[in-house]
């Protein structure tokens, strides 16, 4: 059994609990929340178990979205075992019944808290983005290496079947050599000025790094790398339309503002290795009805074009990548990417967490792959403050770091 300790309660953590639920109820995983680590103690006894803590918040999206999931308790996941609730990390470590920690907490607490869980000699699964610098994540990269400790991160694109298809089309050369690729758009839920998510620190730079560059951009660069391969240059721009943000009730009246002094827009263009190029877009700045690009992402190859989960041929024909890939994959191969058929993307990136804590190895998502992804996301606004195009390696090995710099020195990484 692997004894979890989750530490943050924030409002992704119902999604998470309903994938672990999902993993238990599928015989998939064998694990227990034994510890439960609020920045209040109401606010961990909100998930322990049913009218025991006080009324828990409402999700502050709709749709399928992980931050619209229902509110689940830690009793509804597992009712045999109830986690001890802290509203300190080395509590819960002094205690001493937890293998691993999902950390759940705000960007900039990231590092810290994984250094001192894994000076513990404990493994970690953390929140995307995985830091609060490129320099940040170095840091908890090395420390896993360096204590054999699995590092993985909460990056669900690869895990989707969406993504899972569209990297099987470029791979058996379905789609022949990737030439272009687009992803994004602007306005939604957040804009023009709404708090993001009621979460007043995305839009501190000292807080969360940047604005959705890195929020939404390690997720687009995700799914890039993941389908594409690696990203070699960005060139991007980024604004800040909105200088200040709120909150307001029902009645329109502001219960809360937030001075921004970070980007709410970017778009940025990247060059891949094998010499594809792409475009990726998102802003929560907007004003009036939301643009977003339909099917995206959209890649285009030598051979046709692929949206979504459908390959249009150069010809015209229409080829739904599920029916194809049901036909033509063996039952095995899809049975590793959606074992029992569960396709939930936080249930199965936990359960590649849980196996490569098992086998003492590292998920698909891990700190490497997470830490370039971060690259790429920081690449954007080095670029901006640059005026110029950017090497992700560069941003890697910090040669490029302009923009990050403030960001280390405020948190002692230089």
């Amino acid at each position: 059994m692997l004894r979890l300790g989750i530490v943050g309660t924030a409002r992704i953590l119902p999604s998470h609990l309903w994938g672990i639920r999902r993993l238990l109820a599928a015989g998939l995983a064998d694990v227990r929340v034994t510890a439960l680590v609020g920045r209040t103690l109401e606010g961990a006894l909100s998930f322990r178990q049913r009218g025991e803590g006080p009324v828990p918040r409402p999700p502050v999206m709709e749709g399928s979205d992980p931050l619209a999931a229902p509110h689940i308790y830690i009793s509804d996941v597992h009712p045999d075992v109830l986690p001890d609730c802290y509203t300190d990390v080395d509590a819960m470590l002094e205690r001493g019944n937890v293998d691993a920690v999902l950390l759940l907490t705000p960007v900039l607490l990231h590092h810290t808290q994984a250094l001192r869980c894994m000076e513990a000699g404990l493994h970690v699964f953390v929140e995307k983005p995985l830091a609060v610098s490129v320099r940040a994540g170095w840091r908890m990269v090395r420390e896993a290496e360096r204590r054999g400790l699995t590092l993985g991160v909460a990056e669900g694109m690869r895990y989707e079947r969406g993504g899972r298809l569209q990297r099987w089309a470029v791979e058996s050369g379905l789609l022949g050599r990737v030439e272009m690729m687009m992803m994004g758009g602007v306005g939604g839920p957040w804009s023009p000025d709404r708090i993001t998510a009621k979460t007043p620190w995305r839009h501190r730079k000292l807080e969360a790094g940047a604005g959705p560059a890195l929020d939404i951009g390690v997720h687009q660069f995700a799914h890039v790398r993941y389908v594409g391969g690696e990203v070699d240059e960005v060139t991007a721009v980024a604004a800040r339309f909105a200088p200040e943000r709120f909150d307001r009730d029902a009645e329109g009246r502001v219960v809360e503002r937030v001075a921004v002094d970070v980007e709410d827009t970017y778009h940025a263009l990247f060059r891949l290795r094998t010499g594809g190029v792409g475009h990726l877009a998102f802003s929560w700045g907007a004003h009036g009805e939301p643009t977003w690009w339909p099917e995206a992402p959209v890649w285009y190859g030598e051979r046709g074009v692929l949206k979504g989960q459908r390959l249009i041929a150069g010809d015209g024909t229409r080829t739904d990548l599920t029916e194809l890939a049901q036909e033509r994959l063996p039952a095995a191969q899809w049975q590793v990417w959606f074992p029992r058929d569960v396709t939930d993307s936080k249930a199965l990136q936990f359960l590649d967490f849980a196996r490569a804590v098992e086998r003492r190895g590292q998920p698909e998502a891990n700190g490497v792959e997470g830490l370039r992804e971060l690259a790429c996301a920081f690449a954007i606004v080095e670029s901006d403050q640059a005026r110029a195009a950017v090497r992700v390696e560069d941003v890697l090995s910090g040669r490029v770091d302009a923009y990050q710099r403030e960001i280390d020195q405020a948190y002692g990484l230089v």
